[in-house]
């Protein structure tokens, strides 16, 4: 086959590769100027056009009119002045006057009017001040819509400080008064409420009206300006937020200014367009191939395919191999790019100090495998189609057995189930320790919230200083008197409490983290059993990676969970708020929901996102000082508390096939996979070793056993009954506290001898005393080993009443309320 004709890169890049480093608009950006473009900027309106004793006589009349009689003479004598000097430049309107004077091209504009009025000796003698009062008169002009400056010069320093204030006060006092109260409503910092409403009236006074007049459309011109003039101002759009969350644009606006920054599903050609390749019939290739692996994979796969074909694959060939335009490769090609590929350059030191470049190894065990699969693909579909196909049908350059697939499989479920054995029996340790820094941000929060500025107070074993602020903050602060760090207790509280959650709710369901961001009250169903009319709270997970549904029996704990979750993001009125999240697989944003996991900030409500999610993981392992064998810090991803999940279930006895249910696997070696503590040949190895121990053995101790023995053995039972409670001794073992209850861990409290208990410990505290004052030391340390006991019995007493006691909310939905549903008799949950 001839090699396909090539064509050179092109040299020109398009506007958004100019723009801010690393910003590229969204195509949901594009979309939504498109649907709602931005006001066009005009030369001759009503008021623009107006005669110069229209006008005069217009402005220095209320609202434009200062009351302060001096402040109205300053004004006076601005407006004069820049009407003068506009009125000799050339233009049928004032707006053309403006554009030609050229003085929206200069941050020194005043100097243009200063100039002329010198030079036409309208100043008095000695002035020496010819700009006084040209800015306010502006101002006055930009207000009463009489011109319209441009946005990107209104953005840079033009000494109109007052511009917010008075377009509030002249144009849409209204207007600013309902956005300054949402401010007030959220919360929000006086240095972000001021920049929001600034844009705000920036936008009014570019494009002229009231504050509903504005679109979406102008508020994505003013961000992308911000970005091109003014990279150092803060491209936040709060401000967006606020004018949605007023009603000012229609119902088919986005709802969040997330979709103006997100980048949402790229087309096969926009893919490989990114990687510029010479060879035009290639990259058609590659589009093509890519247009139909579309219809079986999601989104974010087919990202990393384009990344692999049109980057590591075809792009470094050409790199190396100008002119390529052939799939067959030789063997030196081939051989040069898996070499390549397989390894990366890096620069290390040499014990003489020196810098050097080295090779060393990398994974790229998926892009050898997509590679190949690209190769056999066309082979395949050659047959299926030779007149689109066959042309480019090529010897695969990689053989079966330089794709480490198996090899790659079984170091990946080594690494997995050493990961699970070091966790499983931590699991305990980090779930303590998440509830205690919950209880003890919360508690400090509140304490700092009773303190005033300055004022020290103690909580959780701490004590702070309330922080005195200079200026507003909806956070709380406090200062550490010894240390003289500041920190948020706000936002303590909040991973705190996140991190709780994130924690019991993977622990007792085994979800995937996608599965955790799609959590919604809607999720909370509930079943009847048929025999009993009993009702069974269900969690329904929503399809996602093997697009199958599923139903998870809701027990007390995650019950407690989840109701402490519905509480806190509940509005005023009950309802939990609808949040507009993102697939980041499929790259979409999907319709607002009422997800659970979800945070209220800057006027919108917002997903707790999947990287949130690992960084509060990260964080709260960091606090517990909890370490692998290394010494690093014990990393818990979201997926391991997965992994966790089905290893402690069958553990305790439940059926594989069970757990595959639970889980949602589609096949039950993956969920044996997921399994770490007995391996298949552990078992196998234990029943072969049970077997050769039972021949050696005397056929005598495999018998019947005798009535006494029986009787022995339930009798032991029977004597398992104590004063304090039940004692779990195991059967034919003897006591190693010689009875002594309150020092053993094997005594399960009963919380009805609690009285008896008291005055056991009472007993004992009387008893140290009077040791202690005898002298008797030995007797004391015996004494005081038994009241801790004493202590750590009452504390499970107590725990276990409050556990009995306790009501739990779910808040759980009704039909006729949410679009949630209640299970028939004929859907079986899962147990």
């Amino acid at each position: 086959m001839a090699a396909p004709e090539t064509t050179s890169r092109p040299s020109t890049r398009s506007r958004a590769s100019t723009t801010a480093p690393g910003w590229r608009p969204a195509p949901g950006a594009a979309e939504v100027e498109q649907r709602f473009p931005p006001r066009p900027v005009q030369n001759i309106w009503p008021v623009t056009a107006q005669t110069r004793t229209q006008l005069l006589q217009w402005l220095l009349a209320p609202p434009f009119a200062s009351a302060d009689p001096a402040g109205h003479r300053h004004q006076r004598r601005g407006v004069l002045r820049m009407l003068d000097w506009l009125e000799s430049l050339p233009g049928h309107t004032w707006q053309e006057r403006w554009i030609a004077s050229g003085a929206q091209d200069t941050r020194q504009w005043r100097q243009l009017p200063a100039r002329w009025l010198t030079a036409s000796n309208r100043l008095s003698p000695g002035n020496r001040r010819p700009d006084s009062g040209l800015s306010g008169g502006l101002l006055l002009l930009i207000c009463a819509d009489v011109i319209r400056p441009s946005t990107a010069w209104l953005l840079a320093p033009s000494g109109l400080r007052d511009l917010t204030a008075e377009i509030a006060r002249t144009r849409d006092h209204s207007g600013f008064g309902t956005l300054r109260r949402l401010c007030a409503a959220e919360k929000s910092s006086p240095l972000t409420r001021d920049i929001s409403l600034r844009r705000i009236a920036i936008i009014m006074a570019s494009k002229g009206g009231p504050v509903t007049d504005i679109t979406a459309g102008d508020c994505l011109e003013l961000t992308r300006l911000t970005r091109d003039f003014r990279p150092s101002l803060s491209t936040g759009m709060y401000f967006y937020q606020l004018l949605h969350t007023m009603k000012v644009f229609p119902a088919q606006a986005p709802p969040t200014v997330r979709m103006f920054t997100t980048q949402g599903q790229l087309s096969a050609e926009q893919l490989i367009a990114r990687y510029d390749l010479a060879c035009r019939p290639v990259r058609d290739l590659l589009v093509d191939y890519l247009r139909e692996q579309q219809l079986v994979v999601d989104h974010a796969t087919l990202r990393a395919m384009a990344n692999t074909l049109g980057n590591l694959f075809w792009r470094d060939l050409e790199r190396h191999h100008p002119g390529i335009g052939s799939l067959h490769l030789t063997a030196e090609m081939a051989s040069g790019w898996k070499q390549r590929i397989l390894t990366r350059a890096t620069r290390s030191r040499t014990p003489d100090g020196d810098v050097i470049q080295v090779q060393v190894p990398r994974a790229a065990a998926g892009a050898l495998f997509t590679v190949r699969a690209f190769y056999l693909d066309i082979i395949q579909w050659a047959i299926d189609d030779p007149s689109r196909w066959a042309g480019w049908a090529a010897p695969c350059p990689i053989r079966e057995g330089e794709v480490p697939h198996a090899k790659e499989l079984s170091h990946r479920k080594a690494r997995m189930d050493q990961r699970t054995r070091e966790r499983l029996p931590v699991l305990p340790v980090l779930v303590c320790a998440v509830n205690d820094e919950r209880q003890a941000a919360a508690a400090r929060l509140a304490a700092a919230q009773a303190a005033a500025p300055g004022e020290t107070f103690a909580a959780a074993g701490q004590t702070l200083r309330r922080s005195v602020m200079s200026s507003g903050s909806v956070r709380i602060w406090a200062d550490d008197p010894g240390s003289g760090q500041r920190r948020d207790l706000t936002l303590e509280e909040h991973r705190g409490f996140w991190a709780w959650a994130v924690v019991e709710v993977l622990r007792h369901t085994g979800i995937r983290i996608e599965e955790l961001s799609e959590l919604s009250h809607h999720s909370l169903i509930q079943y009847r059993l048929p025999g009993t009319g009993e009702l069974i709270p269900l969690l329904q997970i929503a399809p996602s990676k093997t697009d199958t549904e599923r139903l998870l029996v809701v027990g007390p704990e995650l019950a407690d969970v989840l109701s402490a979750i519905i509480c806190r993001i509940r509005t005023d009125d009950g309802a939990v708020p609808l949040v507009v999240s993102r697939d980041d697989n499929e790259h979409l944003w999907n319709p607002p929901m009422p997800l659970l996991f979800q945070r209220h900030l800057r006027a919108e409500d917002r997903p707790i996102t999947a990287q949130a999610v690992r960084q509060l993981l990260d964080l709260t392992v960091l606090r517990t000082g909890l370490t692998d064998i290394t010494g690093q810090p014990l990393r818990f991803a979201p997926h391991d508390f997965r992994r966790l999940f089905i290893t402690d279930a069958i553990l305790h006895g439940m059926p594989p096939h069970i757990a595959q249910l639970v889980t949602g696997h589609r096949d039950i070696n993956t969920t044996m996979g997921y399994k770490a503590v007995y391996p298949q040949e552990v078992v196998n190895g234990h029943r072969a070793f049970i077997s050769r121990r039972r021949a050696l053995r005397p056929s005598e101790e495999y018998r019947i056993p005798t009535d006494e023995e029986w009787a022995e053995f339930v009798g032991h039972f029977e004597r398992r009954k104590v004063a304090l409670g039940d004692c779990g001794r195991s059967y034919s073992t003897p006591c190693i506290h010689e009875h002594s209850c309150l020092r053993c861990p094997l005594l399960r409290p009963d919380p009805a001898q609690r009285a008896r208990l008291l005055e056991i410990r009472d007993n004992l505290t009387d008893r140290i005393t009077e040791a202690d004052r005898e002298r008797w030391l030995g007797e004391a340390e015996g004494l005081k080993i038994s009241l801790a006991g004493a202590n750590i019995k009452l504390a499970q007493m107590d725990s276990q009443t409050t556990r009995r006691s306790a009501a739990v909310g779910l808040g759980i939905p009704i039909f006729g309320e949410t679009a949630g549903r209640t299970a028939s008799p004929d859907d079986q949950p899962i147990t």
